[in-house]
């Protein structure tokens, strides 16, 4: 009988499917185990990315649900977002269609994997059901003074004609999602006050010590907490005060110059009094074209233009030129830049290029005196205080806080704390995405849409257009709407959400999807959340991550969960690469799920994806190793197969305890069994390495084809590892190990069995390799028999012939021995 894959996993997935073996509800008298990983984008198909993450992902949740845990394994669809407009453009199709369409079909083909998810809780982030419940969680953020519409400039990419958060701006300023160069627009625009969260955002990575170290040093550096002083300089013909930020105000005595933001407020009443307002103007556009990136980037020319005014430094009393700079944005700090070019590179360039004094305030420590005049680079490190009264001398670790201190007490200056993170930017200028529950009245302002009339359906009659304006804007029956408040005639906000938005919650929802009356059920969200184990990629460590940690520390502040962190551990997987790079449309290196699973089979694909590297590594892929994994589970079939006979007549036996074996072949079969049990187990539920748990199984299959069972006590021994081996295999091969379960005589399906036990006895080696070592020295080794009193181990050792030659004529001073381990016979003479 062939290994027919085929007609094996269609069997076993409709068995799965139609008995709800994978559907879980919660049961406070059982522990709850919450495995997910991200939900994908409905693209059409599934790609090997897809198939790692999933693989891995399913491979858990059947261990721990052999492991006696109630498993909650849900999935869904990041369904909103640029491709359905972009495919809706180019095919005249509608998004809705084409998104839809792409939902089902995935959905097969996840069933097709052999994915044992609870279908039952499939949710979609396009759907009015998912996006009523998103639009009511943005008025409780506006509820809270936590969102708010301001108008600011934002990031912008020409080819999407949207909006992009700042998190969004990837790979020297280009669009994460085309990688097109990101310009800087002025538009009115809804964020969300996540800086209100950004210190506990960044204490609370230390609560999670189940996260890879280097996501959280991501998190930490975008975060990006730094402690200073906030003060002004005033500007001497206007009297304006010109606010900055410095973490290093014991640099304060040597500021030269300060720089402006192009996007800096002061900079129109600069333009409205400049002879030089025409020049101003045509560098401020050259910097509004340039990115974020682009601008403070350390190897990028710094460029300014002086203004023509001076500014006066509230220590000194000096006056200095005010420029406006490139390498100044008003996305951080507050856009304008105290110039201290002898310590700061980029001001240093900058002052050199444009012939502003270099003013040295700190030595080095090895005594060396700076002179401004000669410096060829800025010193930026620590050292001793000069130039600066009565500070010179301090060091800078006392510098910075007594020099802060005494800003404070003169009224020069306020200590404050400052972060990177910046508020997020949720308006999206698109048509697929989740509305907006805001009407503008004229009267009253932007009035929320009453939560009792959620959602705020997005039309279906409208057509996504690749100009920059929202096309929500152009249906005149969906944008015009009564004003909630007074009933006047409104337009409806047209702007769409950030589709990160959907995705920061979606774990919350599967926790009670088709709840209807709230966002989710607090009984349901106590019993599941936090998730467990989270899956999926590194890319998302600034993005998704942090935007997903924020919302669940909104949901506990509103009582909605008890959970102030949405994930316990995190899995980040690798990449899957071919020829050397990512495989990739463009590069044409893509291979297609559907063509190796239609190939080889589910089982195949798995077992060739958890054993070909560990899970955080890129996985190489090979063809050979898809036909090797094949091979493998053909020899797993005819292992069975050819062997069905006795396996069947040893059924009814009892296992035999190890210390009922008396035969070495016998022993020693029975301990790779159980070593192999005791090993899979800790590869899989501690160390995460899931290869190495496949290559045991690889060694177990070894020794069982080499065993020969003769003896009724061979059998037994036989189907004991067969068994094991079966168990052990289900997880990454769950088709092809349900089907000689049931082959080989078992009645209940493997998947809801126990996981298989290690036998304590059958772990101990019956013999171990002692060290013999002379005053410190290794001079022999020796098998004995395992667990030797020390007594006797001593006087084994010492019977050892050539031990006993090297001791001739020498005094034995004293003999430790270890047991099982080592004997060090300590001599003189």
């Amino acid at each position: 009988m062939a290994y027919d894959f085929q007609t094996i996993e269609k069997k076993w997935q409709h068995t799965w499917e139609t008995g709800g073996t994978f559907n879980a509800d919660a049961d406070p008298g059982r522990e709850k185990f919450y495995c997910l990983e991200m939900f994908p984008y409905p693209s059409g198909a599934l790609h090997m990315g897809h198939l790692r993450n999933y693989s891995i992902g399913d491979m858990m949740t059947r261990f721990l649900w052999k492991k006696g845990l109630n498993v909650l394994h849900p999935i869904g669809f990041d369904a909103f977002g640029m491709p359905a407009e972009n495919a809706a453009i180019k095919s005249n199709t509608p998004a809705a269609e084409w998104t839809w369409h792409n939902i089902e079909h995935m959905t097969e083909q996840l069933k097709r994997m052999g994915c044992s998810y609870d279908w039952r809780r499939r949710v979609e982030t396009c759907n009015p059901d998912y996006y009523k419940w998103t639009q009511w969680i943005f008025l409780q953020f506006l509820k809270k003074g936590l969102a708010y519409r301001k108008n600011s400039p934002v990031n912008w990419c020409e080819s999407c004609a949207t909006v992009l958060a700042n998190e969004q701006v990837i790979n020297d300023g280009r669009c994460w999602r085309c990688d097109t160069p990101v310009v800087k627009r002025n538009l009115e625009q809804w964020f969300l006050r996540i800086t209100d969260y950004a210190q506990e955002l960044l204490d609370d990575l230390d609560n999670l010590p189940g996260w890879p170290e280097r996501v959280k040093i991501m998190q930490r550096n975008w975060i990006g907490r730094s402690e200073g002083a906030r003060l002004s300089f005033r500007e001497t013909s206007t009297g304006e005060e010109i606010e900055t930020y410095t973490t290093r105000f014991d640099t304060i005595f040597g500021v030269t110059f300060l720089a402006l933001a192009a996007e800096h407020p002061f900079v129109e009443k600069i333009m409205s009094i400049s002879p030089k307002a025409d020049e101003i103007g045509e560098f401020v556009k050259r910097c509004a074209a340039q990115s974020s990136i682009e601008r403070s980037a350390a190897g990028e020319e710094k460029e300014g233009i002086f203004t023509g005014l001076r500014a006066v430094n509230p220590v000194t009393g000096e006056d200095f030129p005010i420029l406006i700079a490139n390498y100044v944005l008003m996305d951080y700090g507050t856009g304008a830049v105290m110039g201290v070019p002898a310590h700061d590179q980029r001001d240093f360039d900058f002052a050199r290029k444009y012939g502003i004094p270099v003013k040295p305030v700190i030595n080095p420590p090895d005594g060396e005196i700076l002179d401004g005049e000669t410096m060829t680079e800025a010193f930026e490190g620590d050292g001793i205080t000069c130039n600066s009264g009565h500070f010179d001398g301090l060091p800078t670790a006392r510098a910075i806080p007594e020099m802060i201190e005494w800003g404070v007490e003169k009224g020069l200056c306020e200590k404050e704390i400052n972060f990177r993170i910046r508020d997020w930017l949720i308006s999206r200028q698109r048509y697929w995405g989740a509305p907006i529950p805001i009407v503008y009245c004229d009267e009253c302002g932007a009035v929320p849409v009453p939560e009792e009339e959620l959602p705020v359906l997005l039309p279906e009659s409208v057509k996504p257009s690749a100009g920059g304006a929202s096309p929500l804007a152009s249906d005149e029956e969906w944008i015009n709407a009564p004003c909630p408040k007074c009933g006047r005639p409104g337009k409806r906000e047209a702007d769409t959400m950030d589709t990160f938005i959907c995705s920061s919650w979606y774990f919350f929802r599967y926790c009670s999807p088709r709840n209807d009356k709230e966002v989710f059920s607090k009984e349901e969200a106590a019993y599941w959340m936090p998730v467990d184990q989270y899956i999926g990629g590194i890319e998302h460590a600034c993005l998704h991550l942090i935007y997903a940690r924020f919302f669940t520390k909104f949901f506990a502040d509103l009582g909605l969960s008890k959970a102030r962190e949405p994930f316990t551990n995190l899995l980040t997987q690798g990449m899957v690469i071919k020829d050397g790079a990512k495989m990739s449309k463009s590069l044409g290196n893509v291979v297609d799920p559907d063509e190796i699973i239609s190939k080889y089979g589910a089982d195949t694909a798995r077992l060739f994806i958890l054993f070909a590297a560990p899970p955080g590594n890129d996985l190489d892929w090979s063809e050979q190793g898809v036909e090797g994994a094949h091979r493998f589970l053909n020899r797993v079939w005819r292992l069975v197969e050819e062997n069905l006979d006795l396996l069947k007549d040893a059924s009814g036996a009892p296992l035999i305890p190890m210390k009922d074996l008396k035969e070495p072949r016998l022993r020693e079969m029975k301990r790779r069994i159980h070593a192999a049990i005791d090993a899979v187990t800790r590869d899989i539920d501690v160390e995460k390495q899931f290869n190495t748990a496949v290559a045991r199984l690889m060694e177990l299959l070894n020794a069982l084809h080499q065993f020969r069972p003769e003896t009724p006590e061979e059998k037994v021994l036989f189907r004991e590892g067969a068994d094991a081996l079966l168990a052990c295999l289900n997880p990454f091969c769950p088709h092809v190990t349900e089907e000689l379960w049931e082959l080989s005589g078992h009645g209940e399906p493997l998947a809801m069995l126990p996981w298989p036990e290690a036998e304590e006895e059958a772990l101990k080696a019956d013999t171990v390799t002692v060290v013999i070592q002379i005053n410190g020295k290794v001079r022999e080794r020796a098998d004995f028999p395992a667990g030797l009193a020390g007594d006797e181990l001593k006087q084994r050792a010492l019977e050892l012939p050539g031990v006993a030659r090297r001791l001739e004529g020498m005094e034995i001073v004293k003999i430790i021995a270890v047991p099982d381990r080592l004997v060090n016979v300590v001599v003189k003479g």
